[in-house]
Order: structure tokens, then C-alpha cells, then sequence
């Protein structure tokens, strides 16, 4: 950990079966099996670079290693999703603010044969209360396409409050996509997200 570090990168987290850690250059061909059988589920919902953009994609050890370098450059979190060890999708927090925003904003993948086991709720959790509790973080918004209704009854499961609609907001397959925007703030949650989240499964 870097002398001054507010994220103490590397860091990992479970809670159960479900785990966060950074990827790893060993983790290239476990990654790289899920994307490929998750291409047509994962399509409609990931960003790809406008027409303009002359950026080539970037290699696995390329992300693993800019990840590794934004953790420790207090910029962005980075990891892979586990289940039971297995490597179940990505969730990041980029586009860290600090000074007085303190804010992030949460993406996240699941591998569509695991969807609806309470992994990425109870991930994003995990997350959340880090970025909250450790780390400093006041603010997390997640942006999801009005389409993509898995997504959406992620945040509404952990209570992440709507703020509206923002308009073209990302490229994602072949187009500017419109997204709805959702947050929470440190107050909203002074017992923990996981904690609550947890409170809501026994209830139900």
C-alpha cells in the first residue's frame, strides 16, 4: 500500500460464497471462458467506443495491469466477482472523486448461468460499504439502461434511490444509450448496506 493510500489497494472482501478481489494475470483464461459464453448476454449492455474512436481494445493483462495502477493511484476500484471460487463476473467503482464530492460510480457483470443468486446485490454491497465505511466515499450512483430489468432489481433490492433519466448517456451496442441514474449516501445507510441487505433476505 502506497504511503497516503485512501483506497488501500489491493483489497478484497466476502462475505459467504461471495468474494471480491483484484484480477489477476493468472485469471486470463477463467475470463476470458465466461466472456465468450456470455457474449450475447452481456451485449446489449456494455459500453463500446463510438465510430470516432481509433482507442484498440485492451488486452487482459493491459486492464489488469491499468486497473492495478488506478487502485493504487486512488482513481477507481477494480475487481473480479467470485462465487465459491469461481471466477462470476466484474464490479468496479470509477470515476473517483474526492476533495468535496466523494463520489464513485459502481458498474458490474455476472456470468448469465449464476444470475439471480444474490451475487452481485450482495457484491455491491460488499463494495459499498468499503467505498462508505474504509475508504471515505459519501456518494455511489450506478446508471443502468431502462431495458436492462436484472440490473434494475439490483439497485431496487439494496434500496439505491432513482434520480432520473440521463440522456445519452454511454455508447453501448452501435449507439448513445439512454440510462436511469440511482444513488446512495453514507447517511442512507449508517447500519451497512450488506447488514441491511442481509435484514431483507431474512424478511422475505
Amino acid at each position: 500500500m502506497k504511503s497516503g493510500s485512501r483506497l488501500a489497494w489491493p483489497v478484497e472482501l466476502t462475505d459467504g460464497p461471495v468474494g471480491l478481489r483484484p484480477l489477476r494475470y493468472r485469471d486470463s483464461r477463467a475470463w476470458a471462458e465466461v466472456r465468450a459464453r456470455n457474449i450475447e448476454w452481456l451485449r446489449r449492455w456494455e459500453a463500446t467506443p463510438p465510430p470516432s474512436s481509433s482507442v484498440p481494445p485492451m488486452t487482459f493483462r493491459q486492464m489488469v495491469r491499468l486497473h492495478s495502477a488506478q487502485g493504487r493511484a486512488d482513481e477507481a476500484l477494480s475487481w473480479g466477482v467470485t462465487y465459491d471460487g469461481r471466477l462470476a463476473g466484474q464490479l468496479g467503482v470509477s470515476n473517483i472523486i474526492w476533495g468535496s464530492a466523494r463520489t464513485g460510480t459502481v458498474g458490474y457483470w455476472i456470468d448469465g448461468a449464476l444470475a439471480g443468486r444474490g451475487i452481485i446485490p450482495t457484491a455491491l454491497a460488499l463494495a459499498t460499504d468499503y467505498c462508505f465505511q474504509v475508504a471515505g466515499l459519501h456518494r455511489l450512483e450506478v446508471n443502468i439502461r431502462p431495458e436492462n430489468q436484472a440490473s434494475l432489481r439490483v439497485v431496487e433490492k439494496l434500496g439505491f434511490r432513482e434520480e432520473g433519466l440521463r440522456k445519452g448517456l454511454l455508447h453501448i451496442d452501435g449507439a448513445w444509450r439512454d440510462h436511469r441514474s440511482f444513488a446512495l449516501t453514507l447517511e442512507e445507510v449508517p447500519e451497512g448496506l450488506l447488514r441491511r441487505w442481509h435484514a431483507s433476505r431474512n424478511l422475505s
